[in-house]
Order: structure tokens, then C-alpha cells, then sequence
């Protein structure tokens, strides 16, 4: 198990909070189509389909492959242990600058490699990195971390 301190990505995120390391969604997905699969929920959702409410069933398959994808959703190994995009542009650059984050980088704020979170993650990121800046990793791992915001 990676300590806690090795959970805090280059860009701020924090590895521990993320569904794909927690693993939670993916057993939650997992376990949501074995029971699915032992109640024959396909027939149900058949006949569900048929009846105006419940018109949506008619989508069932869909669901359940969506499912079968949020249960590859597993992240094994952390950014620092190599794990998500082999080619991250934030890594990169933060083990070629031999920085241990992009908080101790003085351009963090406006760095366009950081910009590809925003879509996921908001200005999550970017908050965090004003925090560890600030507090240091460790009081950051102890108080509120961000995943996600909306600005």
C-alpha cells in the first residue's frame, strides 16, 4: 500500500480520493451486474420497456455495458508509481525538473500542461497546489482536498 504522501500527484490531485484507486466504483459496477445477471434482469427490463413509466428499460443494454466499462475503471499503481497516462505531460515535467510537485514550481498557475484537468477536475488542481504550496503535504493530506470545482 503507497503511503499517503506518495498519493498526492504531481498536479495536486490526490490519488486516494479517486474512484479508480479506491477502486470503489468498479466493485460497485462489478457487483451491481452479478446481481443483475442472477435476477435475469434483462427479461425484466424487456418488459419494463413495454410500459409508457418505465419506457427507459428499453436502454437496459446500454446500462449494463456501461457498467461492464466502470469495472476496467481500476487505477493499480499511483502518478507517482507510473500509473495513468503513461506520457503525462505534468509528470514529465515535474521528474525533469526533479520537483517533487508542481507546487514548488513558481509557474504552476499558468501552466498550459495543467490546463488538461479542467475539463474533469475544474479548478480543483489548482487549489490544491495553493494548499500544498502553502501547508505542506502533510497538513494537506490532513484537511479538505478538492476533486473537483466548478471555478
Amino acid at each position: 500500500m503507497a503511503k499517503k504522501q506518495d498519493l498526492i500527484a504531481y498536479c495536486g490531485l490526490y490519488c486516494g480520493d479517486c474512484f479508480g484507486h479506491t477502486q470503489t466504483v468498479p466493485d460497485l459496477a462489478r457487483d451491481l451486474r452479478k446481481e443483475l445477471r442472477r435476477y435475469r434482469f434483462d427479461l425484466m427490463a424487456d418488459m419494463l420497456a413495454q410500459v409508457p413509466f418505465f419506457k427507459e428499460f428499453k436502454d437496459y443494454d446500454k446500462c449494463y455495458n456501461v457498467l461492464g466499462t466502470m469495472v476496467k475503471m481500476r487505477c493499480n499503481r499511483t502518478c507517482r508509481g507510473n500509473g495513468g497516462p503513461p506520457d503525462c505531460k505534468i509528470r514529465n515535467c515535474a521528474r525533469k525538473k526533479k520537483i517533487e510537485g508542481c507546487w514548488e514550481c513558481g509557474d504552476f498557475a499558468a501552466c498550459e500542461n495543467l490546463k488538461i484537468l479542467e475539463p474533469h477536475h475544474g479548478k480543483a488542481h489548482l487549489k490544491n497546489l495553493r494548499k500544498i504550496k502553502k501547508q505542506g503535504p502533510t497538513a494537506f493530506i490532513e484537511g479538505k482536498r478538492y476533486w473537483h470545482t466548478a471555478k
